[in-house]
């Protein structure tokens, strides 16, 4: 039976793991709690980008942290070396605990070793799963765990770890999964410049890194001037997509010239559907184009108010929002109405 402090960790499971959604694509988004029976939380942790660490494992690091203060584990960053350290030095400190996690625990051997092995090994007491891993490679933990005498629970708040795994899920199915991504003032304007942060351009970047397709307005290249790269944080740089009835532009525009990446510039959007991950920029004329077939919306709002028209956004309902710099970054998803 899920119960009310069920429910209240694995909230805490996904707002870890929702800072990080986008970054760990393909990968699923997800988060785990590592606590006591009384519910005290020992540890909480998130899969930061793919070929990381999972989220059961950044608990688990961190709750051994707490629990024994053997600093040792600070210097084991691999999901290979956390699990070996854990499995050697664990000395029974988890036997009596409880683990909420957003996806069922990982059953194979990829980039990291199986989760569902390590939590049997550590002996924790109860798992509380979000949602069932369907993947044909990694289902399964939940399964290993019961049958190893582990309480499992599946089932608690489903939905809401279903709609932070959006992304994996498209994947999975060979669907793109595109968002849209605003910089907006304090009083709704998108254009006249920088807008946010340097927290949240470094954000775009890290996100830029990991879409295939970038598809930007033909105006706001003409006007902006853009480069539209990933050098922040010294990624890779993502195809463009320009969307434009009128197929002249100054290639002098510095984002014809990222070494590796291909331009195109089409007055169809068609190219999204060869693609996988895809961030869309842009101003009113985009939103308007876009909006009844992009459901997902990442609006990075600066505290400072700025002269223009607010820009006029879709019916929005807010699923996550966070402090980043001085901004606050919000994932949205568009209300569909009938």
């Amino acid at each position: 039976m899920v119960t009310q402090n069920d429910k209240a960790l694995m909230r805490l499971a996904l707002k870890r793991a929702w800072e990080y959604q986008g970054l760990c694509y393909p990968n699923p988004c997800v988060g785990a709690v590592l606590s006591d029976a009384q519910g005290n939380v020992l540890g909480v942790g998130a899969h930061h980008a793919a070929g990381q660490p999972h989220a059961e494992v950044e608990a688990l690091k961190e709750a051994y942290l707490k629990l024994s203060g053997d600093k040792r584990i600070l210097a084991c960053e691999t999901s290979a070396q956390i699990h070996h350290f854990l499995q050697i030095h664990h000395n029974n400190l988890f036997h009596s605990h409880y683990l909420h996690v957003s996806l069922e625990p990982c059953h194979h051997y990829g980039k990291t070793p199986p989760c569902s092995q390590l939590i049997y090994t550590l002996g924790i007491k109860r798992v509380v799963i979000g949602m069932a891993d369907k993947s044909a490679h990694a289902q399964g933990g939940g399964a290993f765990l019961k049958h190893n005498g582990v309480d499992v629970l599946f089932g608690c708040l489903e939905d809401e770890c279903q709609t932070l795994i959006e992304p994996f899920l498209a994947w999975q199915e060979k669907k793109p999964f595109a968002f849209f991504k605003l910089a907006l003032s304090q009083n709704g304007v998108a254009t006249g410049g920088l807008i946010s942060s340097e927290d949240s351009r470094i954000r775009v970047h890290q996100l830029r890194n990991v879409c295939d397709l970038l598809v930007i307005g033909g105006n706001t290249v003409r006007i902006d001037r853009p480069v539209l790269d990933a050098r922040f944080v010294q990624g890779k740089a993502p195809n463009i997509l320009i969307y434009s009835h009128h197929k002249t532009f100054d290639k002098a525009i510095p984002l014809f010239h990222v070494e590796g990446r291909h331009v195109w510039v089409e007055n169809s959007l068609d190219k999204i559907q060869n693609h996988h991950n895809i961030m869309v920029e842009g101003g009113q004329g985009m939103l308007d184009a876009l909006s009844p077939f992009i459901e997902w919306y990442l609006i990075f709002q600066s505290p400072h108010k700025k002269e223009g028209k607010p820009i006029t956004l879709p019916h929005l309902k807010k699923v996550f929002s966070m402090p980043i710099g001085e901004d606050t970054m919000s994932w949205y998803k568009r209300v569909n109405h009938g």
